[in-house]
């Protein structure tokens, strides 16, 4: 059985992702351990909330530098929701906060207006299809069995905006404008959406994950 270690630092919906995990057939660890984390196969960083509240929680537990530890070891990597966001540069959420800068970019309010001056419902909620970019199409793991679109389910406000198109590996069209669903760098992956809130969509991304380097 896969043991698949999820970095719980006291945001976000830790129980429901390693629910998720395990019915997909893994074992689940919930630790915010530097030598637990360290020494995991596969690593998730989920969240729920204000990006600078996470990146507090993270640093109090002094995490930053394990988690940059563990990525560079090559082994996989997901970040989930504010979990994806926290992997970028910096964000503008309530001021000018760093993340764990471990894919170059920032973090940006969805637009409130659209561009015909109509207003834009804020934040994005629901169920919204996810276009893999050309580049990936038919050759991303993660996304095996899967079609080039599909649904899934999305909570947020705020979006990351890769610095190289490179890192963009999906997106979705969320009332006229472009949100990033999913990033890739080398071993790490982050998802916008909620894959444990996506069907069984989202459990074959889940499955996928596990599967990476088995």
């Amino acid at each position: 059985m896969s043991k698949i270690t999820i970095i719980d630092y006291g945001m976000g919906n830790v129980f429901s992702v390693a629910r998720a995990f395990e019915h997909c057939g893994a074992e689940t660890l919930l630790t915010d351990k530097p030598n637990e984390i360290l020494s995991a196969s596969h690593l998730v960083l989920p969240g729920v909330g204000a990006f600078a509240d996470g990146m507090k929680e993270l640093n109090k537990r002094s995490l930053p530098a394990v988690i940059k530890e563990f990525v560079s070891s090559n082994k996989p990597f997901i970040g989930i929701c504010l979990g994806m966001q926290m992997l970028f540069d910096n964000t503008e959420e309530f001021g000018i906060h760093e993340g764990l800068g471990i894919i170059q970019g920032c973090v940006i309010a969805i637009p409130s207006k659209k561009i015909d001056g109509n207003l834009r419902k804020v934040p994005h909620i629901g169920w919204n299809k996810v276009v893999v970019d050309s580049n990936f199409q038919g050759k991303e793991p993660i996304f095996n069995s899967l079609d080039d679109s599909f649904y899934s389910y999305f909570v947020h406000s705020f979006t990351a905006i890769p610095s190289n198109p490179k890192n963009l590996l999906a997106n979705c069209d969320y009332q006229g404008f472009s949100v990033t669903a999913a990033v890739k760098q080398n071993n790490v992956y982050g998802c916008q959406f909620h894959p444990e809130k996506s069907g069984e969509t989202g459990l074959s991304i889940i499955r996928n994950f596990i599967a990476l380097n088995s």
